[in-house]
């Protein structure tokens, strides 16, 4: 049979006769590699252009409509040691990435404005205006002006856009006293400029937007970086599938290409990427990320199959299945959207902070301009009394106390294994404390491995090993990779649905099911010892072996439950499986509280009652039918290993086979939440104490801009602490 591969979904049109494709790759570190991987795309003659991303770890590239195959990109990259598989942007992402770029023009204008301003400005910080020519002083507020009002123009519009928003619809939010005190400051300016005033403010009104705008550009681009990384995990282990393209060739297609009514090969050890129904062809199917149910379930002609189930044993054709309310993957969709509805009414603490902060700026700054005109002043030194009121109580240092620890704190989290998907997940991991694990696939490794290794003979585990490669079935890849085999047996011959057999040095060897190597006794011995386990035997003439083989506990998961619980945490296992497997687990880990084949409905109860009892439930899973649970509780967490509907849902990801990245997430989450708070007592603290000072009329808006700038640096400082939370698993 023909076996074809199509990436023309992942093409795009980039202009006149030139196709363009992204590529997600694993393995970019350096500008070596940039290098390497450019200069090793560039010699296909008809490349225009190969351009690697090293942030992003994306490869862009060019080149003559018609001349090349995709997938050839794919194996060049491979010849080079890299990983690689088609990306494709979303539109959510796409967005993401045009508004960071933007935030970063605005801080660029605005950063360049306030260094030019600020130059004209120092015969006004030295005290010497009064000593200038009336000629000079204007020139210098006059050029200052030219500088300024354009830049706060095109710097100040994230700032005024979102007060536009809000007032629009009767709300106030952080970002209206920060517009009105630039609008105000920059009018006043010109009246003064006009008016042959000594003081002009519009370094003070420049000064104010960079400050803001470091803050914004740093939350903004903290989340896009890690969901970046975190598309190209995905996008690196995205779904295919081999779908006919005519009764005797196949074509390894995205999935986003197959639409219902297409048949599609299964073939052993290959995980379904489509729901559908078997229509030719017999094999044991494991569902365990979808129901987390560990044992095999028998696929024949009219089985349902669901994506995310791994074919065992024999090759299955599947017709692909219309989209219907009564598919499990729709009531899955329906639980996660109520979830996701409940969820949604959490607001961060920053915005908590503003709701209380906008109107008491708003209004300290009214009464002290009134205060002052009913006191005698004239409007013009009430009016600017007042804008110092607003510049000084600008919240720069509200803006900067929780993107700052959130940056600082994301990046530690990234190096201890964690990402975050959601702008408020550290501050609701913070408050977590009552832990729900799932097992299969989260307590456990997603892969099999042999717990009996040590039972066997090392030359026959290497034998055996051997034979394995050169089966299909997912039992076989978990005795080659325990045995570290990497040269397969010459001649060995697969039989479907039973193993691998071959001969060496006139003697016959075998790796299959237990009668197929004659070993039922000894098979039916082990089940006895271990009836979690699936078996696979091996034969060298007389000689017979059994491995046992089974998802085991993560290698930390003892040491993590244990750290946990000395956080006073409380712990428990839902599962899907099976009582005994549960059970075991359960008390290998030392958790009490443990229940046996839930439903996703019955883990959402669950968590329904823990919060009613107060608790804040940080939910654990992987599978598919974990993921309405995942949006339920008030934080979620999943490996990278997960399905792709639990990744996207969870609030953050961890990676590879450990736990204790879930330790680590709770250590800075935790220390990142004080910290938080702290900077906002900072804040609070600061205009405590410079607001009676500017209403008392002794700062101008510049004092005031000098003044908001010291606090934001301040808590910029102490956000830097974030990096060293984590106590580790001991």
């Amino acid at each position: 049979m023909q076996v074809t591969r199509d990436f023309s979904h992942y093409v795009k049109d980039a202009g006149p006769g030139l196709h363009h494709i992204d590529l997600a790759v694993e393995g970019v570190h350096c500008a070596g590699c940039m290098t390497k991987i450019e200069r090793g795309l560039s010699e296909f003659p008809d490349v225009t252009l190969a351009r690697v991303n090293l942030t992003a770890r994306r490869v862009a590239l060019e080149w003559k409509e018609g001349t090349l195959d995709p997938a050839r990109f794919i194996d060049r990259l491979a010849e080079l040691g890299y990983k690689a598989y088609p990306f494709e942007t979303a539109s959510a992402e796409a967005a993401e990435v045009e508004e960071s770029r933007f935030l970063l023009r605005c801080l660029g204008v605005a950063a360049f404005a306030t260094m030019n301003v600020m130059m004209l400005s120092i015969p006004v910080w030295s005290g010497n205006v009064s000593d200038m020519l009336p000629e000079q002083r204007d020139f210098f507020h006059w050029l200052s002006a030219l500088i300024g009002l354009p830049a706060a123009a095109y710097a100040g519009q994230p700032f005024f856009r979102s007060s536009w928003r809000a007032l629009s619809t009767g709300n106030v939010n952080m970002d209206v006293p920060i517009s009105i005190g630039v609008i105000l400051a920059l009018g006043m300016s010109v009246v003064e400029t006009i008016n042959h005033a000594e003081h002009a403010y519009f370094d003070a009104a420049i000064m104010l937007l960079t400050f803001l705008l470091v803050g914004r550009f740093l939350d903004q681009n903290m989340r896009r970086r890690t969901r970046a990384v975190a598309g190209n995990l995905a996008a690196l282990k995205s779904e295919t599938a081999f779908k006919f393209v005519g009764p005797d060739e196949i074509s390894q297609v995205p999935v986003a290409a197959i639409h219902p009514g297409d048949i599609v090969l299964l073939r052993p050890g290959e995980r379904c990427a489509v729901d559908g129904m078997v229509i030719e062809g017999r094999s044991e199917i494991d569902q365990s990320l979808i129901t987390g149910e560990t044992l095999y379930v028998t696929a024949e002609h009219g089985t349902p199959i669901y994506a995310g189930s791994m074919n065992i044993s024999g090759t299955l054709r599947v017709r692909v299945s219309a989209a219907s309310e009564a598919t499990l993957l729709a009531e899955i969709t329906r639980l996660l959207d109520n979830a996701l509805q409940a969820r949604s009414r959490y607001m961060r603490l920053a915005d908590r902070a503003s709701r209380l902060y906008a109107p008491v700026v708003h209004a300290t700054a009214a009464l002290t301009i009134l205060g002052w005109a009913f006191a005698g002043a004239s409007w013009h030194d009430a009016i600017v009394t007042g804008i110092a009121v607003l510049i000084i109580t600008c919240p720069c240092a509200l803006g900067l106390a929780i993107p700052t620890v959130q940056t600082v704190a994301s990046g530690a989290m990234f190096k201890a294994a964690v990402l975050i998907n959601s702008g408020d997940a550290i501050e609701r991991l913070a408050e977590a404390d009552h832990i729900i694990f799932d097992k299969t696939g989260t307590l456990t490794v997603p892969d099999l491995e042999v717990i009996n290794a040590a039972d066997i003979p090392p030359d026959i585990f290497k034998l055996a090993g051997q034979l394995a490669l050169s089966s299909h079935h997912p039992v076989a890849a978990a005795v080659a990779e325990s045995a570290g085999a990497r040269s397969p047996i010459v001649g060995a011959i697969e039989e479907p649905g039973q193993g691998v057999r071959a001969v060496i040095d006139g003697v016959e060897i075998r790796l299959g099911r237990p009668s197929f190597c004659g070993a039922e006794q000894k098979a039916k011995d082990s089940a006895g010892l271990d009836p979690e386990a699936s078996f696979v035997a091996f034969s060298k003439g007389g000689e017979r072996y059994v491995f046992s083989v089974r998802q085991g506990l993560r290698p930390d998961a003892k040491a993590v439950i244990s750290a946990l619980q000395q956080r006073r945490i409380g712990i428990e296992i839902l599962s899907g499986d099976r009582e005994p497997a549960v059970r075991a687990a359960a008390q290998a880990l030392g958790v009490s509280e443990w229940r046996a084949g839930v439903t996703p409905a019955d883990k959402i109860a669950r968590i329904e009652r823990l919060k009613g009892q107060g608790a804040r439930v940080l939910m654990i899973g992987d599978g598919m039918n974990d993921a309405p649970s995942l949006a339920a509780a008030h934080v979620s967490m999943s490996p990278i290993s997960a399905a792709h509907l639990s990744q996207s849902t969870a609030d953050l990801v961890f990676l590879g086979k450990p736990l204790a990245p879930v330790v680590a997430a709770v250590d800075y989450s935790r220390k990142a939440l004080h910290l938080m708070r702290q900077n906002l007592w900072l804040a609070i603290c600061y205009n405590f104490l410079a607001v009676p000072i500017a209403i008392s009329g002794v700062v101008t808006p510049l004092i005031a801009a000098a003044a908001m700038s010291g606090s934001s640096i301040l808590v910029m400082l102490n956000a830097l602490r974030a990096r060293s939370a984590s106590q580790g698993i001991l």
